[in-house]
């Protein structure tokens, strides 16, 4: 293990708010990069969203914006863009989320930008993208998980479509600018330039429809949302348990099955050539999930995860925060970090994947607006006076 990150000597300049944008940021600065994220003179509106701590900062805020640096910055002023020039001119990395047209609108043009420093990478994330006719709307993760498809995937038949109680759209955008600066990091190391990465948050959210699309297209079936268990493929949901407990399980390979129907104290279930195959539980989904649903509602959840786990049968009850926090391999596999935030720890999730010689960790809390102004601005040769005289102009924070 290594002291430092994988991408540690890597510098990221993140424009834009809220999620998406910021979400890649973050996940390179986990794993060593340095972040300077750029905040309008009122900051970033994350930080007054949620649960908010007792110095009035969200505590949202604390863990997206985690071992970054806070400049601020009014881009709205031409000396306030320039500046930021400067600073994308000295990074590896540009991260924007802004809707397009508004960093050219800056003079902040990607392609202008390249052309004077071809090695430099511009990861633009958007709801529709940089092209199209429509990517000049307003595209947030709640619409466009809509728009990508993913909303009409969810809930009950027959019943309004449900959302995740998170910003999952902005979270898969994120992962999916991470994997296009990545890759054109890769390329950079080989041909010596970079490339310009451009994420929708409904493509990232397409992205992830398995067998939609080609289901549609061979055989004109339109997949719609299948409560708690997932089309297709037989067992596998959530089940009521007899203490109100709710236990997800999944047991379609036919060994797993077999266990799975022992446990319950029917083995014969597995013999049975209505179950025989992922195709026939299919076809008589509505009986096996009638003999399901009498097994787990005449037991407490922790008496059937006890026989299930026994069984080697995959499961899981339905773990809220607090389970979370109290379940040991949580802390096994370190996913809660500590951080000093007001002079007290406050505990963050850790951001997967687990590398062995070079893992993420998070060095700090989200900062206070400006905390690094000064700091960021020395490293481009402006000495106190300079920027005494940016603050009176209203540029700086």
């Amino acid at each position: 293990m290594t002291a430092e990150g994988a991408l540690a000597g890597l510098r990221v300049v993140e424009l834009g708010q809220l999620v998406a944008g910021p979400y890649a940021a973050t996940i390179l600065g986990y794993f060593g990069a340095e972040v300077i994220k750029v905040e309008p003179l009122d900051g970033d509106p994350i930080r007054g969203w949620r649960g908010i701590d007792e110095d009035g900062t969200s505590l949202w805020w604390r863990s997206l914006a985690r071992n970054k640096r806070s400049v601020a910055i009014d881009l709205g002023k031409p000396q306030g863009a320039a500046l930021v020039r400067r600073l994308i001119l000295d990074a590896d990395v540009l991260i924007e989320n802004f809707r397009p047209g508004r960093l050219e609108a800056w003079g902040l043009d990607p392609a202008a930008l390249r052309a004077e420093k071809p090695e430099l990478v511009v990861a633009r994330v958007s709801g529709y993208g940089q092209t199209g006719p429509r990517a000049p709307q307003p595209g947030y993760a709640s619409v466009c998980e809509a728009f990508g498809g993913l909303r009409h995937l969810t809930g009950i038949p027959g019943e309004p479509p449900v959302r995740t109680n998170l910003s999952l759209g902005d979270t898969l955008a994120g992962l999916h600018a991470v994997i296009g600066v990545l890759v054109a990091l890769v390329a950079r190391g080989r041909l010596g330039r970079g490339d310009l990465v451009d994420t929708a948050i409904y493509e990232a959210v397409f992205s992830c429809l398995e067998s939609v699309v080609p289901e549609h297209d061979r055989l004109g079936v339109v997949r719609g949302p299948s409560g708690t268990t997932i089309t297709g493929v037989v067992p596998t949901g959530t089940y009521a348990c007899a203490d109100g407990g709710r236990v997800a399980m999944g047991a379609n390979g036919e060994a797993i099955f077999a266990r799975l129907v022992t446990a319950m104290g029917k083995p014969e279930l597995a013999s049975d050539p209505r179950f025989a195959g992922n195709e026939a539980r299919v076809e008589n989904q509505a009986a096996l999930e009638a003999e399901l649903e009498a097994w787990f509602s005449t037991h407490p959840a922790g008496e059937v995860v006890a026989a299930l786990e026994a069984a080697a049968v995959p499961c899981s009850r339905i773990y809220d925060a607090a389970d979370m926090a109290a379940d040991p391999h949580y802390a096994a596999r370190g996913m809660y970090e500590r951080v000093e935030v007001g002079g007290r720890p406050l505990a963050l999730g850790a951001i997967a994947p687990k590398l062995d010689e070079h893992p993420g960790v998070t060095r700090h809390a989200g900062p206070d607006l400006g905390a690094d102004t000064d700091a960021v601005l020395e490293t481009l040769g402006i000495d106190a006076a300079g920027r005494e005289a940016l603050r009176r102009d209203g540029v700086i924070l």
